[in-house]
């Protein structure tokens, strides 16, 4: 069950163009997000359950199918691109997997100093595309900020788990052999080379509120 509040976009995101350092497809790009998910994990911050992925035509877009896979193997079985393919919606014969969306649960540390399980704490996805490979990942809750959604600084909570996101984008990069690009900033906040950057407070040393938005 969650336990924390969810944003609808993401706090931050940071995007690894791999275009020059792995090959593009499936194959591939799952490769990748099981190196990824290798070092997400021993860091208990995703372990993963399933995957997501939707399904596109070449030159047409969106089938408006997507599916779901629970995780039965390990991601970087040698049999998992074949069990993705085979899910293709009958009906698109020529459909091929866009984006494909690692789903699973982390550890979050409470103000306390006790472990909290959350699902989908940080989200992972790789693109297949042929044009090149991509890796992303996103956070959607304020526990990896230094205020919380309603503004109010929670420096224990602050302290206990942004050093864990820094540690994942830095031990994520080394793997990958290159450092992220943040993503554009969001009305739920803005990406560092390393977490979230810290709004400047106001007068009262609140920062913004945006639970109107949750």
């Amino acid at each position: 069950m969650s336990k924390l509040m969810r944003a609808p976009r993401e706090c931050g995101s940071w995007y690894w163009d791999l275009y020059e350092v792995a090959s593009p497809g499936l194959e591939s790009a799952l490769s990748t997000a099981a190196r990824m998910t290798d070092v997400l994990t021993r860091l208990e911050l995703l372990t993963p359950t399933a995957l997501e992925y939707r399904w596109h035509v070449m030159d047409v877009g969106t089938t408006g199918f997507t599916t779901t896979l629970a995780l039965s193997q390990p991601l970087g079985d040698a049999s998992l691109p074949d069990r993705l393919l085979g899910s293709r919606p009958v009906a698109f014969p020529a459909a091929e997997i866009g984006e494909v969306n690692v789903i699973g649960t982390g550890t979050w540390i409470d103000a306390g100093g006790q472990p909290q399980t959350e699902p989908q704490l940080i989200d992972l996805s790789v693109s297949p595309a042929p044009t090149g490979l991509a890796a992303e990942l996103s956070v959607h809750h304020d526990i990896w900020g230094w205020y919380d959604f309603s503004g109010r600084p929670h420096p224990e909570v602050y302290r206990h788990n942004a050093p864990r996101l820094a540690t994942a984008i830095k031990e994520l990069s080394s793997v990958l052999g290159l450092p992220p690009e943040p993503g554009e900033p969001t009305y739920f906040g803005s990406a560092t080379p390393d977490g979230l950057a810290t709004p400047d407070a106001y007068d009262d040393g609140l920062g913004p509120d945006l639970t109107s938005r949750l």
